[in-house]
């Protein structure tokens, strides 16, 4: 897989042909279409233009979301600067032929100068058990990071999501089961490539480094599942008549990673005693609660990571400086935190919402360290016309870090899905 910092039109048009066309040439095979009931075509806001052709059996997707903002953001001691964009413009593209079980996604970022966020093809051997393989957004970072950005409670995903993790998109095998129904158990399990989105570089040159990634999460629903979609966002759209709640815990083990948070690679290096490359392991540990009743949501998130292989490590291939013990913190996103968000959905569709989160280093006394003790809370306020698909989002952040120039940041989104 290639970096795609040329990517052009051609390409996605390429791309989509070359996933698309097994599966118009079997549903053609079967029918060649004579039935016209048994093909249709429709289009509804959310869910974009849907092509269903014999009764069902084949499925063609094209969708997307777009995300006008106007942000103001101001530190400490210096001028606000206001900017007007686009934050997000996403275009999907999905299928699935259901006697094959088999389903495929690719999602463009087109905001991006390397747009290809998730690009995979599932899997299904049974109802409760998919199989994934390519670029896809993981389940093994906190619960926040498995939501897609257009379906987040808060304008922008938490400071605990954007410090320990970047896109949350991975290149490997992804694995998904899901048992129960009074009493829920969704194990799940990713062997990547550890280098996050693009992770094979630009060229030939910008190659894969370190060893594989492996992590899982595993999810319990000790009051039965969420009502059906209710479970893609944490606020309660779907006002839930009773209590329900989901526990999570999650982890991975990188070995070898050449980036803060794992999700990219040659950042930084470090060397053996034979000036070869000597990377650290970076190992990440979470558990969430989400609970939901009636248009009220809570959800809390923790997260503690660390580093290993570190002896005899140095930072020159001369090997002439030797890692300090509390050196390695310079280069990875080391320490815990925790987030605490709460919200409220009324029938109307206004939303109240507030986040408060806290960050603390694992070295106290490495002033150099990337993570750095620091707080922030955030106020929001939503206006859902048509759920996730047509709304409105403001919110006021303040992050306040021990060291340095605190940050406020004012923003209105808005957001279509078509």
């Amino acid at each position: 897989m290639k970096r795609f910092q040329n990517f052009n039109y051609t390409k996605t048009l390429c791309t989509l042909i070359c996933v698309c066309i097994p599966f118009f040439a079997i549903a053609q095979d079967d029918d060649e279409f004579e039935d016209e009931e048994r093909n249709k075509a429709m289009f509804s806001l959310g869910n974009g233009l849907d092509f269903s052709f014999n009764d069902g059996d084949y499925h063609f997707n094209l969708g997307g979301f777009i995300q006008p903002s106007y942000q103001n953001i101001k530190m400490s001691g210096s001028d606000a600067d206001n900017n007007f964009n686009s934050k997000r413009t996403f275009l999907q593209f999905s299928g699935n032929a259901k006697k094959e079980k088999v389903s495929f996604l690719i999602q463009l970022d087109y905001s991006l100068s390397d747009p290809l966020m998730d690009a995979w093809i599932g899997y299904h051997p049974t109802e409760n058990i998919t199989i994934s393989f390519g670029q896809k957004q993981t389940f093994v970072n906190n619960r926040e990071m498995t939501y897609r950005e257009d379906r987040l409670q808060f304008n922008d995903r938490s400071f605990l999501s954007q410090t320990f993790s970047s896109t949350g998109r991975e290149f490997g095998v992804f694995i998904e089961s899901k048992f129960g129904e009074k009493f829920g158990i969704v194990p799940m399990l990713a062997v990547t490539s550890g280098d996050g989105r693009n992770s094979f570089g630009a060229n030939s040159r910008d190659t894969d480094l370190g060893g594989l990634k492996i992590g899982g999460r595993l999810d319990l629903y000790p009051l039965g599942y969420f009502k059906d979609g209710n479970d893609l966002t944490s606020a309660d759209l779907g006002r839930e008549e009773k209590l329900k709640l989901v526990v999570g815990f999650a982890g991975s083990s990188n070995k070898g990673a050449s980036n803060a948070n794992g999700e990219g690679h040659s950042d930084f290096l470090l060397y053996d005693a034979n000036g070869a490359n000597n990377l650290p392991d970076y190992n990440q540990l979470y558990s969430d609660i989400l609970l939901k009743y009636q248009g009220f949501s809570f959800l809390a998130e923790y997260v503690n990571t660390s580093a290993g292989n570190l002896d005899l490590v140095y930072t020159d291939a001369n090997a002439t400086q030797l890692l300090a013990p509390t050196q390695i913190s310079q280069f990875l996103v080391l320490g815990d935190s925790f987030n605490v968000q709460t919200g409220y959905v009324t029938k109307s569709g206004y939303s109240f919402d507030v986040r408060y989160e806290s960050m603390s280093p694992e070295f106290e006394n490495q002033t150099a360290s990337i993570l750095q003790d620091a707080n922030a809370f955030t106020i929001g306020l939503t206006k859902y016309f048509k759920g996730n698909n047509l709304k409105v989002q403001t919110a006021y952040s303040n992050l306040n870090p021990s060291i340095g120039s605190s940050i406020s940041q004012f923003e209105v989104l808005f957001q279509i899905a078509f």
